[in-house]
């Protein structure tokens, strides 16, 4: 696998409702800006390398890359289940987390102002829920869908979503969500690939290994480099398109 060596950790200001001492994996492209900017936001196993190469892999597109660490405070364990109703609710720590992250990088004299957001597995939940909190361009990637899905994307930037049709925990999202995006008229690139599963855009195995086994079977997690391929190239021209002015 490529190293993760110039992804750096950084002190991430804290907005009000942040995590206390909130940080983060910063990555800058090589070159002179100014770049765009783009917020991932990591899958429930938090941060690890494999989060690490997908902030470096917007990197080398010509991205500001920032991954916040929604764990910051007590780690996975502890996390994981408040940040779970966080997503439900569409309030609380995770979102001035995020909030936060967009806001350094638009205050950085390489930044061009315009910072989109994607997520993957929990991140996806994430990344949808703050397409209308002032980015340019949403990816959400096997993410949860909201109970309340129209009223939660009204005034929603562009959003394109990925979901694998093999993935036991969001069957029929993929189909839902383009019916919402189409009727409230935004602007949206919605495929579902049959063959994958959950986490697909993954370059290795992610999470705890004991667990690995239940998640292949139920969700069909693992890489799926043919269907990563397809969908990195949709996600990297809708950014390319939505994120080269300031929003």
């Amino acid at each position: 696998m490529p190293d993760t060596s110039a992804v750096r950790t950084v002190d991430i200001p804290g907005l009000a409702g942040a995590s206390v001492g909130l940080s983060g994996e910063f990555v800058v492209p090589e070159g002179e800006g100014p770049w765009p900017g783009v917020v991932l936001v990591h899958e429930a196993f938090g941060i690890n390398d494999v989060m690490r190469r997908q902030a470096e892999r917007f990197a080398r597109a010509g991205y500001l890359a920032l991954m916040p660490d929604l764990f910051t405070e007590g780690g996975a364990r502890k996390c994981l289940n408040q940040t779970f109703r966080e997503i439900s609710s569409g309030t609380g720590r995770s979102f001035a987390d995020i909030e936060s992250a967009r806001q350094l990088l638009i205050a950085r004299d390489d930044c061009t102002g315009a910072v989109g957001i994607i997520g993957f597995c929990m991140g996806g939940g994430f990344a949808l829920a703050a397409a209308s909190r002032g980015f340019a361009a949403a990816s959400v990637n096997y993410g949860r869908l909201p109970k309340l899905l129209d009223e939660s994307l009204v005034g929603a930037c562009p959003i394109v979503g990925s979901y694998g049709g093999t993935d036991g925990s969001l069957k029929g999202a993929a189909r839902m969500l383009e019916a919402s995006l189409t009727r409230l008229g935004i602007e949206h690139d919605v495929k579902e690939y049959p063959g994958a599963g959950h986490s697909f855009l993954n370059d290795a195995e992610s999470g705890p290994p004991a667990i690995r086994f239940l998640f292949k079977r139920f969700l069909g997690a693992g890489p799926n480099p043919e269907a990563a391929a397809d969908a990195w190239s949709r996600i990297d021209t809708f950014f390319a398109t939505h994120l080269t002015v300031k929003n």
